[in-house]
């Protein structure tokens, strides 16, 4: 590898949405995730209800689809 022309690597404090934090490394020093292994719902066992019905009707409205 070329010297100099590489970012460095160093620590990163990693946050999620559900109030975890843990601790790994990158070229950044902080990420914001939406989704961790403490909350995702293949790791907990749970699923979470996501309103894209909502999403849908409001992009309807907003666009004035019928």
């Amino acid at each position: 590898m070329k010297a100099g022309i590489h970012p460095d690597y160093r620590r990163c404090m990693v946050t999620c949405a559900c109030g975890n934090t843990f601790e790994t490394r990158s070229t950044v020093r902080e990420l914001h995730v939406e989704v961790c292994s403490k909350c995702h719902p293949y790791y907990t066992g749970t699923q979470r209800l996501v309103d894209t019905a909502g999403r849908v009707e409001r992009f309807k409205r907003k666009y004035g689809m019928k």
